[in-house]
């Protein structure tokens, strides 16, 4: 799973009861022209919109609809909620503003958020594992999990993804649940579940994912991107540690063909990630000169 997160570093979540479409903004039964005019402008402000739904009956239900401003990164990640009165006031928000990680200005949100895809209508694979995982982790959380339309990567469902970081994290079980969103809320990342953080490019994701579970470094900032480049097919990422600087190199290939979503007719090849090396830098370690 590691290198397979949507690099995503803005997001809009706008709450929607549903139902929603395959094309959760185009076949959503929002006001006319809405969704449609929120995914053109989101798409030209480089953000990512999603409808969002509660997952629990428990959760605390303010009047309004909600509405979270995200930003997952790289710089220090934050959330902004408010609430609309109704869902064309979405279209006044400054959204190119958003998508160069500037806060709107609304009520910021100390604690984590949880999104679990269910878009059955997208993938059959969402429904059928993310909603027993959404209904276990709103048992244990219910304010700080909704569930969501397509976050990507069908095929590693249940998937959940953590705010405000925007870590990917696949084939969570309905009872693994709590104990995954407990320890984010602690500030530590279950490797077993670990896509990748939003905010990065794939290849760098994966470079993380190799170097976090080769060192054991589990807390969520135990791991910060400095540099990263490419050349001949190889991506190497430079990270500092609590352990000092580390530069991981890893080859972009392509994994043998397989069905890449539970309604995929055929299978098909995907990027795949490769370690070709892990490098301590003690040229760059902490302390040295």
């Amino acid at each position: 799973m590691a290198g397979t997160a949507s690099t995503v570093r803005s997001w809009l979540l706008l709450e929607d009861p549903g139902p929603w479409g395959r094309d959760a903004l185009r076949d959503a039964r929002l006001p006319e022209r809405v969704g449609l005019e929120l995914q053109r402008r989101c798409r030209a402000a480089g953000v990512r919109p999603l409808l969002i739904r509660r997952a629990s009956s428990n959760a605390s239900a303010p009047d309004g609809l909600a509405c979270f401003a995200i930003r997952s990164g790289p710089e220090p990640p934050w959330i902004e909620r408010t609430r609309l009165a109704k869902v064309a006031d979405i279209l006044d928000l400054d959204l190119p503003a958003l998508g160069r990680g500037v806060r709107p200005g609304f009520e910021p949100v100390d604690g984590p958020l949880f999104l679990v895809c269910t878009h059955g209508r997208r993938d059959v694979c969402c429904a059928e594992r993310g909603r027993p995982l959404a209904q276990a982790l709103a048992t244990a959380l219910p304010d700080q999990t909704w569930e969501s339309s397509h976050v990507g990567g069908d095929r590693f469902a249940g998937n959940l993804v953590a705010f405000p970081h925007g870590l990917y994290l696949g084939r969570v079980r309905a009872g693994e649940a709590a104990e995954v969103a407990r320890a984010y809320a602690e500030g530590r990342v279950s490797l077993q579940h670990l896509r990748g953080r939003s905010c990065y490019p794939m290849p760098v994701q994966a470079a993380e994912h190799a170097l976090r579970t080769s060192q054991d470094f589990d807390r969520v900032d135990d791991v910060g991107l400095e540099r990263t480049e490419g050349r001949r097919g190889v991506s190497t990422s430079t990270f500092r540690t609590p352990m000092g600087r580390f530069s991981v190199s890893v080859a972009i290939e392509e994994s043998a063909p397989s069905f890449l979503t539970c309604h995929s007719p055929v299978a098909e090849p995907a990027p795949a990630y490769r370690t070709i090396a892990i490098v301590r830098r003690p040229d760059l370690d902490v302390g040295a000169p």
